[in-house]
């Protein structure tokens, strides 16, 4: 360890200073720090682990004679005020490394002395997949998920584990900080994260103006009592490094909650909403969708949750569609309309390692009563051990662009996979996902009442597709109505009117082109998951399917 002592004010300087506060005595005193001494504790460290136990944690504590508080700078970019001396510090940057810390002590009067030390420091945590996410391997640009629902919310902050994972207090809708020039500038932002070796990296381009929690206008002097776009200069690199999240959302311990992977931003570096907070959880995170949440600066009860894009925030002039052009009531009792529908049949999976066979059996498609009736069997056949059926609209009604409406009451019982939604009609010369696909509803018996919609499409297929959820009541014994508004700029779902999950469509992305319609119970596969073993059968209950242009 070396220790290097530099004082920072010279001979002249301070017989200056002198000569002044004999003019001036309200200057005060003016105090040189002397004696500075640093300790740097390795967290973990023993006999058996001489660099720390992988957590690259480092309890700094500074002390001096003469000295009212210090800061510590190092050498991996980022920067802290310690007023009392003590700061611990997460070396993110995975292996052993040997780091540069400057520790500065401040006096009364601004005088300065500094000393510099060097750590070595083992770090064994390491989120690659999240940097490749945020970066694309160079660089890419993130947005405001403006048009999707709780783009911008705020929940609790404590052990209760039901509630403290999203915005259960307040969830901004879609384009709702546009409307107001207090607001306006939120979606302007861009924020560009990239490479530099080893080394993440973020910029915030925001035109100039930076929307403020009302708690911290106080920083640019403002007094106007509400959130609001204050001019605020955010230019400038800020690195940015990776630890585990120690949340209550992680203390949780519950699957899908949240990645655990935390962003700490360098030199007061944020995301775009300023609410005094540098360090930012990441719940989520594709290729271009992120959800992180950040607990408010100064108020450890809130937590606040942001929802970014890789596609610009645009509204769309196409807010909904009225002219019905097709649909099927259902009224009929007997087999569906063969004029409407034909039969996907076999089995072998579908790609998904499902376990059910596809067959045209009336025990497996019927209309009755009013509505179509697909029902997964728990049934030898053909080799399989279930039976159910897939409807589609594929040669009979295909189409670009529109409103979709499904209501339809969803079956019960584990490894059940109910699924509403559409196929690119090229996919015999498009393969999927190149063809795209448009999920309007899909849902899992085993997590009952959680309705998912997503988008599939290259780069983005599989478990990788743009997605969403929300939670309903009743999903298996009530009716509900499925909707998709798909626009050339957009593609939006709701459940029963409740908007929840939205895609801005472009011309890079294969959603501008003819589409099917597909009705289906799978079992078990990728998605599905277990099935129960004493399953014997459910039915989904299709009330109507109509489409508006």
């Amino acid at each position: 360890m070396k220790k290097i002592i530099l004082n920072t004010i010279s001979l002249l300087a301070l017989v200056v200073m002198i000569s002044c506060q004999e003019e001036d005595n309200s200057f005060g005193e003016i105090d040189t720090p002397t004696n500075l001494q640093v300790t740097a504790d390795i967290i973990g460290k023993n006999t058996a682990n001489p660099d720390g136990d992988g957590s690259g944690m480092v309890k700094f504590t500074a002390v001096a004679d003469h000295a009212i508080s210090y800061k510590y700078v190092f050498s991996d970019g980022t920067s802290a005020n310690a007023p009392n001396g003590v700061f611990e510090k997460r070396f993110t940057q995975t292996g052993l490394n040997t780091y540069t810390i400057t520790v500065i002590a401040s006096g009364k009067g601004g005088i300065t002395t500094s000393t510099i030390l060097d750590v070595q420091v083992l770090s064994n945590f390491t989120d690659e997949e999240a940097v490749q996410f945020l970066t694309g391997g160079t660089t890419k640009k993130w947005y405001w998920a403006a048009a999707e629902p709780g783009h911008l919310g705020v929940g609790q902050n404590d052990a209760d584990a039901t509630k403290n994972y999203y915005a259960n207090y307040y969830q901004a809708g879609p384009f709702e900080k546009a409307g107001s020039s207090d607001s306006s500038c939120l979606y302007e932002n861009v924020m560009t994260f990239s490479l530099d070796g080893i080394q993440l990296k973020y910029e915030l381009d925001n035109g100039g103006h930076t929307f403020f929690n009302t708690a911290f206008e106080s920083v640019v002097g403002g007094n106007v009592g509400n959130d609001f776009c204050y001019s605020y200069d955010t230019s400038g690199i800020k690195t940015v490094t990776l630890s585990p999240s120690e949340s209550v959302v992680a203390a949780n311990n519950i699957p899908g909650q949240t990645r655990g992977t935390v962003m700490n931003f360098s030199d007061n570096g944020f995301m775009g909403y300023y609410i005094g907070q540098n360090s930012y959880e990441i719940l989520s995170i594709t290729e271009n969708r992120m959800v992180v949440r950040a607990v408010m600066g100064g108020n450890p009860a809130l937590a606040w949750y942001h929802i970014f894009t890789t596609s610009p925030p645009v509204q769309d002039p196409i807010t909904d569609y009225t002219n019905l052009v097709w649909s099927d009531e259902f009224n009929t009792d007997g087999a569906p309309d063969a004029s409407k529908w034909s039969y996907d049949i076999g089995a072998g999976g579908w790609g998904n390692g499902e376990a059910q066979y596809y067959t045209n059996s009336s025990d497996n498609a019927v209309v009755q009563g009013g509505n179509l009736k697909i029902t997964a069997k728990a049934q030898l056949f053909s080799g399989s051990n279930y039976t159910s059926a897939r409807l589609k609209s594929e040669n009979k009604f295909e189409f670009t662009y529109g409103k979709i409406e499904f209501r339809a009451k969803l079956p019960t019982g584990g490894g059940t996979w109910p699924a509403l939604w559409l196929l690119g009609e090229n996919y015999a010369t498009n393969a999927w996902p190149g063809c795209g696909e448009i999920d309007v509803m899909e849902h899992k018996g085993n997590v009952p009442n959680v309705i998912h919609a997503t988008l599939h499409y290259p780069n983005n297929s599989g478990g990788n597709g743009v997605t969403n959820t929300t939670t309903i009541s009743n999903a298996s014994s009530q009716f509900h109505v499925y909707k998709a508004v798909w626009t050339p700029n957009s593609i939006k779902f709701y459940v029963d009117d409740n908007l929840y999950h939205s895609f801005a469509n472009s011309n890079s992305v294969p959603f501008n082109h003819d589409f099917f319609l597909i009705l289906n119970v799978a079992m078990g596969g990728s998605f599905g998951g277990t099935i129960d073993p004493a399953f014997t059968q459910s039915s989904m209950e299709v009330d109507y399917v109509r489409v508006y242009q």
